[in-house]
């Protein structure tokens, strides 16, 4: 009896321990999934002194006010929703709570140093990820595509046929962007990184920045002109750190300051001194049946260093892919370079220059790639010079 009696009080705590086990499991993971929640809200990722300024800049963007009256949370944009990508920025946003606690942006100025790393940290999860966070809500399939404005309209077709993810294009869709001339000035070294491990045979080079040359390959006498980025050169011969070669282009009838990479584009290629404009030779001429003007192909051989020459422009166009796509993306999407063509580029550049932190020189090199990848330039912008 008393065995009969001890195994059921045996069986009855095992069912009571089960019980409590199963009432705590479901109580942590209540509590668990109420903190996770809890955390992730708006509310509480802008309760830190840190937040102020990204809060402001959200709270001017359209993901925060539209006319739809559909607000994106914090979230909504830096939490993903796949389980254990969930849980890795959960667990890795602990360093936000450090960085808060030691004072790593607590003040305008800090946030703006740091403003850059934390951006590029970003973008780079949201790149690997697909724009994952991004799609949770916008999608190119649910696109009604016809029904955009006329830049989306243009621009998604092509994103789709590149197989582009949104942050390609909308770096600057919910904060403003930061100061790129850091990451500018990044992509120029290893521009001039690529330059100096150019092959020192080869027989065709372009200029990576602005490029005085001479006419002979005594450098210490003042310049003749100076190439543009991007130009292309023809190697003749080499003498040290000189190289010998020919540079082609295009002149207007009675513009002798200047070779053009395409007859009637306005693509700057060389600026040339009084002395330089004697040495041209002309090699054929054409009428422009839409103008009636002039255009002569004309040559010129020149000296220059080759220190910022290199064997191939697609390092040059990536420079300036990049530049744009960090630069021109704060207050609208990537704009198509055939959107335009190459002489109406220029007036584009112009116009939206002041809103960017680039320097003169970096304007060249991205008014060069903009418009040899124009509606009116041949597909290979290296064959179009």
């Amino acid at each position: 009896m008393n065995k009969e009696k001890n195994k059921n009080t045996r069986r009855w705590r095992g069912l009571w321990i089960l019980l409590a086990g199963a009432l705590l499991g479901a109580f942590l993971l209540a509590g668990t999934a109420t903190v996770m929640h809890k955390t992730s809200d708006t509310e509480f990722c802008v309760s830190c002194h840190a937040m102020q300024q990204p809060l402001a800049e959200y709270q001017g963007s359209i993901h925060f006010q539209n006319a739809k009256g559909i607000r994106a949370e914090c979230a909504d944009c830096h939490v993903p929703h796949q389980p254990l990508d969930y849980l890795k920025t959960k667990v890795m946003a602990l360093k936000d709570v450090w960085g808060e606690a030691t004072g790593k942006i607590d003040t305008p100025e800090k946030y703006e140093s740091h403003k850059l790393a934390m951006a590029q940290s970003v973008w780079e999860t949201l790149k690997k990820s697909d724009s994952a966070t991004c799609r949770s809500c916008h999608s190119f399939e649910a696109m009604d595509v016809l029904a955009q404005r006329t830049e989306a309209r243009q621009q998604h077709p092509v994103a789709i046929k590149n197989g582009e993810t949104c942050i390609d294009c909308h770096k600057g869709v919910a904060h403003i962007l930061p100061d790129m001339s850091e990451l500018a000035a990044s992509g120029a070294s290893e521009l001039a990184n690529a330059a100096a491990n150019t092959p020192g045979n080869a027989t065709t080079l372009y200029s990576t920045a602005t490029q005085p040359f001479w006419l002979s390959m005594d450098s210490k006498q003042h310049n003749a002109g100076n190439l543009m980025p991007s130009t292309k050169l023809s190697v003749v011969s080499r003498e040290g750190e000189m190289v010998e070669a020919e540079v082609s282009g295009w002149q207007q009838d009675g513009v002798s300051e200047v070779f053009y990479a395409a007859a009637g584009k306005r693509i700057l290629s060389v600026l040339l001194g009084e002395e330089a404009q004697s040495k041209i030779k002309t090699l054929s001429s054409k009428t422009d049946p839409g103008t009636g003007l002039v255009w002569s192909k004309v040559v010129l051989r020149v000296w220059l260093p080759r220190q910022q020459l290199i064997d191939k422009p697609e390092p040059i166009w990536h420079y300036a892919a990049e530049m744009m796509s960090a630069n021109c993306t704060g207050c609208h999407g990537l704009t198509a370079l055939d959107r335009f063509n190459a002489n109406q580029w220029i007036g584009v550049v112009k116009g939206m220059a002041p809103r960017t932190s680039l320097t003169q020189e970096q304007l060249r090199v991205l008014t060069q790639y903009v418009q040899q990848h124009a509606s009116d330039m041949p597909s290979d912008a290296a064959a179009a010079q």
